[in-house]
């Protein structure tokens, strides 16, 4: 049995697909029973838990061949910090007590530093807090997703433009979660032995000009860039709702980004996916 967390998310959605189109028994961890009816339907078993609940978590992975498992962001809450390292403590703790043969984490570009990543941090947290006791563990480090462009898509549907605190011009490492999704499915039927690290990253880097220019393709008009400096995130993410610490994070992973912080380590091998800003963007698109 295959143990995936995030389901209802892009990455673990995309993970325990790829699992059930393989012909492999998987069961996935949802917060709703109404979510676990609908996977359910689609060949899954499914347990209906908080990944915080580390009894009811060690249970699930006990006799697990593998399990995915992430630490989801919660902006509900006015101290993220503290309630990820809270959810951390859990996963180390089941996975410890479960003796899970194998443990996939979702971890991210820069998560190899302690400081300096914002959110990010939480999964450098995370790789320390499994590596003591996980038997096998792959830790799969993915880029910057292209889904992130997601919440600014009503901006460029309503005025235009694209918003962004990213360099222009800058390439950075970009990947479709659908292809985060292949790859830890793949990293679950070919377990590591002992502990590895995942780069994964898309076919190419992309710039956020080229995310315009995708844009602007598929709406057939221009779609010009509207960018902003990394210290007004802050301002720009408590004005959409966000806790002042979490929005603070944001505004220091893009400053992270624009100065090489949040990046793959330099002699580190990536894998590429296959998934284009056009493919992720134009279903984006079509739901709005």
């Amino acid at each position: 049995m295959y143990v995936i967390a995030g389901a209802t998310g892009n990455v673990g959605s995309a993970a325990a697909r790829t699992l059930i189109k393989a012909g492999k028994p998987v069961t996935v961890i949802v917060r709703s029973e109404e979510k676990a009816r609908q996977w359910r339907e689609e060949g899954a078993e499914a347990a209906v838990l908080d990944l915080t609940d580390a009894p009811a978590l060690t249970r699930l992975l006990t006799g697990a061949v593998g399990a995915f498992l992430m630490v989801p962001p919660n902006f509900s809450v006015p101290d993220y910090l503290k309630a990820s390292r809270e959810l951390i403590s859990s996963l180390a703790t089941a996975v410890k007590d479960s003796g899970v043969e194998h443990t996939v984490l979702l971890s991210s570009v820069g998560a190899q530093h302690d400081s300096g990543t914002g959110p990010i941090v939480t999964v450098n947290w995370g790789e320390q807090a499994l590596r003591p006791v996980g038997r096998n563990l792959t830790f799969v480090r993915a880029a910057y997703f292209l889904e992130n462009w997601a919440p600014v898509l009503p901006v460029v549907l309503e005025h235009g433009v694209l918003p962004t605190f990213l360099a222009p011009d800058t390439p950075i490492d970009t990947i479709a979660t659908a292809d985060i999704g292949a790859f830890v499915a793949d990293s679950l039927l070919n377990p590591a032995q002992g502990h590895r690290i995942r780069h994964v990253a898309g076919p190419v880097q992309y710039t956020p000009q080229d995310i315009a220019s995708a844009l602007s393709d598929l709406l057939g008009k221009p779609v010009p860039l509207a960018p902003a400096p990394a210290e007004d995130a802050t301002a720009a993410f408590t004005g959409m709702g966000f806790p002042q610490q979490a929005a603070e994070l944001y505004a220091e992973m893009y400053a992270g980004i624009a100065n090489g912080r949040v990046a793959f380590n330099d002699d580190a091998p990536i894998e590429h996916g296959t998934t284009t800003p056009q493919d992720v963007l134009a279903p984006l698109l079509r739901s709005h």
